[in-house]
């Protein structure tokens, strides 16, 4: 199961190397390259940067898909696809995605809605230094904490009660109330245990800002 490090166009001001695979989208081509780290496969329409920015990586990069800037996907989204395609099995960490624009942010927040990535949603995780960002489709699931991390908050894009247990506050039939994002709940002395009635949970794992 290789482990794909896939940088966009966000804040990249934290990330880990401990990856067998390493992509980037647009711009965050260049950063790999700045920090001496490989450029498996570069992605995007590349409107960001400059002819001889762009020379540079078609140069390193072992591979390079270049994008039309009119598309129905967003950079970030084409990037996910060509690395399921190649490697079905993958799990990916996103950096750089959040900060920024907000549009891109939500886009890569909802990444799970778009019918050909949902497969692999369970797979795809996004991260910075005070956020872990993961994905739970239909049915049960148990959620372990995130070291360093303070808090979980759990959206849901679906219909149907949520059941959340072994948190802090507890989701039950008992005292089910609805809301988009059930946020600020706490770890105890275990996993947490969610039951996802249809559609998908994006399960924020995050701390204040020290």
């Amino acid at each position: 199961m290789p482990k794909v490090a896939l940088f966009v166009g966000g804040e990249l001001d934290w990330f880990t190397t401990d990856f067998d695979y390493f992509v980037g989208v647009d711009r965050a081509c260049l950063y790999l390259l700045e920090w001496g780290l490989p450029l498996d496969l570069a992605v995007g329409d590349f409107d960001s940067v400059s002819e001889s920015e762009l020379n540079v990586i078609q140069s390193i990069a072992k591979s390079c898909k270049k994008a039309p800037a009119e598309k129905d996907d967003t950079d970030t989204e084409l990037a996910l696809k060509l690395i399921f395609q190649a490697f079905p099995e993958a799990e990916v960490t996103i950096f750089g995605a959040f900060g920024g624009r907000l549009d891109h942010m939500l886009s890569n927040v909802f990444l799970a809605s778009d019918p050909e990535l949902a497969p692999f949603m369970s797979r795809i995780c996004l991260r910075d230094k005070q956020n872990k960002v993961t994905y739970c489709p239909e049915g049960k699931h148990d959620i372990f904490p995130e070291p360093g991390m303070t808090y979980v908050s759990f959206l849901q894009e679906g219909t149907g009660e949520l059941t959340i247990l072994g948190a802090k506050y507890e989701l039950t039939d008992r005292n089910y109330f609805q809301k988009k994002n059930y946020s600020s709940n706490e770890f105890l002395d275990g996993p947490i245990h969610v039951v996802v009635p249809n559609g998908y949970v994006i399960v924020i794992q995050t701390k204040d800002r020290s």
